[in-house]
């Protein structure tokens, strides 16, 4: 008799699908909530943006090229070599007509772009949340290995290295130098 044994939060809906299907457990489950966030993302979406998305992805295809070539090569071949010739070489009327459509594609991918920079932001908002809670985390552990190790007798250790490791890293004090370093580069590359 076999028993189905299921790790803790495993949800079934996607982990039998094929994809997720013998992956760990905990791979799964962040691949599940990177799953939740982006649907969280698509539900904020609104129709407009929806719409934007849409026509920004299309304009984005190789169908559009190929629509437009067809496009441009039977209405300059109808006007030139055609019987019907309602728009004469330079063709005024298609270059307003492909200048109006460069100026509605270019604010929808605008609004798509723009949504993006937004979804980047907070993803590298909680990338930077994650990152800092590890390196407490990290933190806390090498000090705890150091208290082990100086439990077993082993000696305390000397090392430098290992000692600046336990201390809390300010992410402050991070930024202020990396800032001062990136303006010394500046100033460095600006001298002759």
């Amino acid at each position: 008799m076999t028993t189905n044994v299921r790790a803790a939060g495993e949800t079934p809906a996607l982990r039998n699908n094929g994809a997720l299907a013998g992956m760990p457990a905990h791979v799964s489950k962040s691949v599940e909530e990177v799953v939740r966030i982006e649907d969280r993302a698509r539900l904020e979406m609104g129709p407009s943006d929806h719409v934007a998305d849409l026509i920004t992805r299309f304009s984005g295809s190789m169908l559009f090229i190929w629509l437009h070539v067809i496009w441009f090569g039977v209405w300059i071949g109808l006007n030139v070599v055609g019987f019907v010739a309602f728009d004469d070489f330079p063709f005024g009327f298609l270059t307003m007509i492909v200048s109006l459509e460069a100026i509605f594609l270019s604010t929808f991918v605008l609004i798509s772009q723009n949504r993006q920079s937004l979804q980047a932001d907070r993803r590298a908002k909680v990338d930077l949340q994650i990152n800092m809670i590890t390196e407490q985390e990290i933190t806390k552990a090498i000090a705890l290995i150091a208290d082990i190790h100086q439990h077993l007798g082993l000696g305390a250790a000397d090392d430098a290295e290992l000692l600046h490791m336990q201390k809390e890293t300010r992410v402050d004090q991070l930024v202020e130098a990396i800032e001062g370093a990136e303006a010394e580069s500046t100033a460095s590359t600006k001298e002759p």
